[in-house]
């Protein structure tokens, strides 16, 4: 048998792998483990099993356990990226980044600009990200909008990572679903490497550890744990309908012109109610796959119950529809024309002023900003 302490780490999660116990973290069998020496990619088998099957075995690992990963990154001399996804920037906050980091310099890097239509001018993105971070006491010293999916600006960031790493480690944080991993993965391809290494997935805690990526220079790109952010939508959604929350292409905006007390339902996940105003234009951007449907705010409530789960998805099905939060209410009185921010889920821009209402599960956060489109 292997000796546990000689053997190589996951390449995929970061996990040390051992051969022992096919219950306990970062077991693979034996042969398994022997091959991938022989080619040069060792997996434990929860990878494997992700990788080409999309099964994902839950890890005994707490949030706490993915932020005591990130507590010795601040004892280090060292650069920091900062991976937020700018689709969900307030859901990919890090609360407390500043006291992990300690003084070392961030490079704020806003991943999946892929998603926002092209009219969107980009410098908009950039600034609000940029203001988002100050308004969490972050002074990141440069700032990159970039979509590792579209492989966009990748060899931008990686110059711009050598630039300012000058010869030191640099560590890669984000919360879960910010697309850290592909990210990563494009960047090992720019190095010379073609292969996908690292394991990706929509599923919150694929990477467990700390993953070293070579420079060449005895220094090291290091991969950490996504964060587990529970203010997202996505913490409430089965593995099946996690896949139809996080959009994989550009946003198609669809516009409602609504009078006061009408109602448009985001799929079962949430509800935003026009209350008072003028007759007015609400513009949503949130993914494709979920279905909008208006109604009449007298009989919103008992449309909710009646059509959860069916007509109204996702959730999809009697039971996730069971297991999903209560709704509960934010009223939102609406000045100018502003965007309203479902943290995980997209934004409903807002033309005129007047009175809304959005119903969320209660943990989501829901923000108003002024509008970027």
């Amino acid at each position: 048998m292997t000796n546990k302490e000689t053997m190589e780490p996951c390449i995929g999660c970061g996990v040390q792998i051992q051969t022992s116990d096919p219950q306990g973290l970062g077991y693979t069998p034996e042969n398994a483990y022997q091959k991938g020496l022989e080619n040069g990619q060792v997996y434990c088998q929860r990878c494997f099993r992700l990788r080409n099957y999309n099964e994902l075995q839950a890890a005994p690992l707490t949030d706490g356990d993915f932020l005591n990963l990130l507590s010795s990154i601040g004892e280090t001399d060292a650069l920091v990226v900062y991976v937020l996804d700018v689709f969900d920037a307030y859901g990919s906050v890090i609360s407390g980044l500043k006291r992990f980091v300690g003084d070392n310099p961030i490079l704020l890097v806003g991943n999946k600009v892929d998603l926002f239509p092209k009219s969107i001018n980009k410098n908009k993105i950039k600034n609000w990200i940029e203001k988002l971070a100050k308004d969490y006491g972050l002074k990141p010293v440069d700032t990159l909008l970039v979509s590792g999916n579209k492989r966009y600006q990748i060899d931008l960031l990686l110059e711009t990572i050598e630039t300012l790493r000058k010869g030191k480690n640099v560590y890669v944080v984000g919360v879960t679903n910010v697309g850290k991993s592909t990210l990563i993965n494009r960047i090992i391809q720019s190095l010379g490497d073609d292969r996908e290494l690292i394991t990706t997935s929509q599923f919150p805690g694929t990477t467990l550890d700390q993953i070293y990526i070579p420079f060449g220079d005895g220094t090291y790109l290091i991969d950490t744990p996504g964060i587990i952010h529970r203010h997202q939508i996505t913490h409430y959604l089965s593995e099946k309908d996690v896949k139809k929350v996080l959009p994989q292409k550009e946003l198609q905006p669809k516009t409602f012109q609504l009078n006061a007390e009408q109602t448009i339902f985001i799929g079962a996940l949430a509800r935003v109610d026009y209350k008072q105003g003028q007759r007015n234009s609400f513009t949503f951007y949130t993914p494709h796959q979920i279905e909008l449907h208006r109604t009449k705010l007298a009989g919103a409530d008992d449309f909710y119950p009646k059509h959860k789960g069916d007509l109204l998805t996702p959730p999809s099905g009697s039971q996730a529809a069971e297991e999903y939060p209560q709704l509960v209410a934010s009223e939102f009185s609406i000045k100018e024309k502003s965007d309203i921010v479902i943290a995980g889920l997209g934004w409903v821009t807002i033309q005129n002023p007047g009175i809304v209402t959005v119903w969320t599960p209660k943990e989501v956060d829901v923000i108003v900003r002024k509008s970027i489109v």
